[in-house]
């Protein structure tokens, strides 16, 4: 099973930085949404394939039209939060308020119910566990915001079970699609989207996904904009991490969807028998 989806945020976005993360600083950047979206399209509809859109809710404030466009053409649409914070970063009550607002907003624009979620950063840590409790409570059905490992933003390493499953929390389930690793030089790595992707030879990327019987992707408008200007700000690290390979990214995405075969997360959904999946209790 390999699905594909995209994080829907703008090319300034970027985590870990002081001058990325608020409206105020927001601001002050240009708009390079509309065009890295097109490019987006485009890809899809050459490989003719589906996908499913995790959308900042404050682009579905500013730029309507794109959540209506998503939309238009029949992609699942789900919440990536509304103002793309690290959710270690904020409490119970923030958090809610946050994701209960870009959940509105995506339904209120594209008139279809917001099922599915992904933490920035797969930032939802063994510190901040309610936040599963707090998606439950907002009704959201299916959440991919496990790294079931180790990682600079958190992740959790007991989950240890990188395959579609149940999430169980303080009484609450939720379908459970986490993200993919592979080990490389005894470190668990994150190939199908973000910084590795853009990082590694073709060759490797086609090799890992040939090996996984699950793959689940996460790409953004800005990893297929090489000419995007840079945040000030950054270190050294999160710059090399952020910039890393854009010339090439559009050409692997183009190469992997040819090379395999790619479905969205309503369709991967479907196809589960779910009272066969493992149940993980994360208490």
């Amino acid at each position: 099973m390999r699905i594909l989806t995209f994080d829907i945020e703008e090319w300034f976005h970027i985590l870990d930085n002081a001058q990325t993360k608020t409206e105020v600083e927001w601001g002050s950047y240009e708009s390079r949404i509309h065009a890295n979206m097109e490019t987006i399209f485009d890809i899809i509809d050459q490989a003719n394939v589906s996908a499913t859109f995790f959308v900042v809710g404050w682009i579905a404030e500013k730029y309507p039209e794109v959540v209506k466009e998503i939309s238009k053409r029949g992609f699942e649409i789900g919440s990536h939060t509304h103002m793309h914070q690290l959710v270690y970063e904020q409490n119970r009550k923030s958090f809610f308020n946050d994701i209960e607002k870009s959940i509105k907003i995506l339904e209120d624009i594209s008139g279809k119910k917001v099922r599915s979620f992904r933490a920035p950063g797969f930032s939802i840590t063994n510190v901040n566990k309610w936040a599963f409790e707090v998606l439950a409570e907002l009704g959201i059905e299916i959440d991919c915001s496990i790294f079931p490992a180790g990682r600079a933003h958190g992740g959790l390493p007991q989950y240890g079970h990188a395959q579609p499953s149940i999430l169980t929390y303080n009484g609450i389930n939720l379908k459970e699609f986490p993200i993919n690793t592979t080990r490389y030089f005894n470190k668990q790595i994150i190939f199908s989207g973000g910084g590795y992707f853009r990082l590694f030879p073709y060759k490797f990327i086609k090799n890992w996904t040939q090996d996984s019987d699950y793959v689940m992707t996460y790409f953004h408008p800005r990893d297929f904009d090489p000419n995007q200007p840079l945040v000030p700000g950054l270190s050294m690290a999160r710059k090399f991490k952020s910039y890393v390979g854009l010339r090439q990214c559009k050409n692997k995405l183009d190469r992997i969807l040819k090379d395999f075969e790619f479905i969205d997360l309503d369709m991967a959904d479907s196809s589960i028998d779910w009272s066969k999946q493992r149940v993980i209790n994360i208490d």
